[in-house]
């Protein structure tokens, strides 16, 4: 899908019920893991070379690549009991993107925020199949909804026909996802807040994917928050995605192609 960037006006930095429908699992339309976005945290300043802060850093890193959280796409840890050496670490998989390829996103995030902020205390780079976020900030669990660090990416072509109809539709089809994403329970180890799904329109599919992280305080109100982004101003593309650093939603119309 080719993107384009739109930030919210709160950003810092520069996610239907038709009875004859079928929702089934569906994996991602793109399954390379793409980098997507980041935003070095500049408020929560940067540490030196051979710091206390740079060794927890590291600890953790070490920690999250090889940590056994990869059967659920999720993992939350911290380090230090005070400023200024305490961080936390947040990582979340995509739904559809557990086990190695979790792995192998987590790897591929790490090396790249050191590139992107380097030595910045605080930072979040987001993938098409994970997003890691380094906090100095000890926030209470669960975390509540952060409006401010989040970002959207839109396809380039509008959609054709009646928009409103196709809005409708889409929004109805977001809504019986959002019903899915709190029953789905990935082999009795835990939720994973993930529901992905194909239906056809017409002459096309629309595969959409909503997704919460595992401690997010309300994935309900984030879903329906970030699904309004989605289609805001009237100006509906033939995809667009919607992340922060509590909920991912994402639509893609597509060609039906019959088998």
């Amino acid at each position: 899908m080719k993107i384009s960037f739109s930030l919210s006006k709160h950003f810092l930095f520069p996610i239907l019920v038709m009875p004859f429908l079928m929702i089934h699992s569906v994996s991602s339309l793109n399954l390379t893991n793409e980098y997507l976005n980041h935003k070095c945290l500049l408020d929560q300043g940067k540490y030196n070379s051979g710091s206390e802060y740079e060794d927890n850093l590291n600890r953790l890193f070490r920690k999250v690549s090889s940590d056994a959280y990869a059967v659920i796409g999720f993992t939350h840890t911290s380090i230090g009991t005070s400023t200024p050496n305490f961080l936390t670490i947040t990582l979340q998989c995509r739904g559809d993107s557990i086990g190695s390829k979790c792995h192998t996103c987590a790897d591929t995030a790490i090396l790249e925020f050191r590139k992107r902020c380097s030595r910045n205390k605080g930072g979040i780079i987001w993938y098409d199949q994970c997003f890691l976020y380094i906090s100095t900030i000890g926030e209470e669990t669960p975390y509540r909804i952060n409006y401010k660090d989040i970002f959207s990416m839109h396809n380039h072509n509008n959609v054709r026909g009646d928009v409103k109809i196709f809005t409708k539709r889409a929004m109805d089809f977001f809504s019986e996802l959002i019903l899915k994403v709190e029953k789905h329970v990935y082999d009795g180890l835990g939720l994973i807040f993930y529901a992905a799904g194909e239906k056809k329109l017409g002459k096309n599919k629309l595969y959409a994917m909503v997704q919460c992280i595992g401690l997010t305080l309300d994935c309900k109100s984030c879903l329906t928050w970030s699904i309004k982004k989605l289609f805001e101003n009237g100006n509906i593309k033939q995809g667009a995605r919607v992340l922060g650093t509590n909920c991912d939603v994402r639509y893609e119309l597509y060609p039906f192609l019959r088998s």
